[in-house]
């Protein structure tokens, strides 16, 4: 995986955590806390599944400045500057794609089974926006049915990698076609609030 994919997915993760963060009183230390969360937690956890050691931010130091440096700059922006209201769900789609198939493809190239990788490629993608609405005090969007199609657009572009990969082993084909099947389907979904059924038995109110 190219050293710029994990340096991009790190960094639009952390600007997501800052806008995130909007009117819940956080000051700046507990905004680049809860952008560092966010933009690692999922690779953290990916890497303690996989026994990998030492986790890759701690090996590749340079993503957690990425991850402060990115997030001080988001939060004295933001103060001057009021993003666009969707500019938190894009960034977020794009973190979403990054790390999803980064996830992936290190899982397989730990000897990963398929389905494994898949589901690893889902928790590299979806757990650090986990832990950032945790501890911003909110539901995770994951878990939220009107957030149209998050995990499952992770889970569509993690499978798409991994059949493609199969076919393609030496090709970057697969990496970019899975990245941009996830983000598609979440910009897909938010635009036209595409999402699965909600679950309900007959006679519910």
């Amino acid at each position: 995986m190219p050293i710029w994919i994990e340096s991009l997915a790190v960094a639009v993760c952390a600007i997501s955590a800052v806008l995130a963060a909007e009117g819940k009183g956080i000051d700046l230390f507990g905004v680049m806390v809860l952008a560092l969360v966010t933009a690692v937690g999922g690779g953290t956890i990916r890497d303690l599944c996989l026994g990998v050691t030492p986790v890759f931010w701690v090996g590749q130091p340079h993503l957690v400045a990425t991850a402060m440096g990115v997030s001080a700059v988001t939060f004295v922006l933001a103060r001057f500057v009021r993003p666009p209201e969707r500019l938190l769900g894009v960034a977020d789609a794009f973190g979403l794609a990054l790390f999803g198939i980064a996830g992936t493809e290190k899982a397989l190239a730990y000897g990963s089974p398929a389905i494994v990788a898949v589901l690893l490629g889902v928790v590299t993608g979806v757990a650090g926006g986990i832990l950032r609405d945790v501890l911003r005090r909110e539901i995770p969007w994951v878990f939220q049915s009107e957030v149209n199609l998050y995990a499952t657009a992770a889970m569509a572009g993690a499978t798409v990698y991994v059949v493609l990969v199969a076919w393609m082993p030496d090709s970057v084909v697969p990496r970019y076609a899975g990245m941009a099947t996830i983000l598609c389907l979440r910009l897909a979904a938010m635009r036209w609030r595409l999402r699965l059924p909600v679950f309900w038995m007959r006679g519910s109110t």
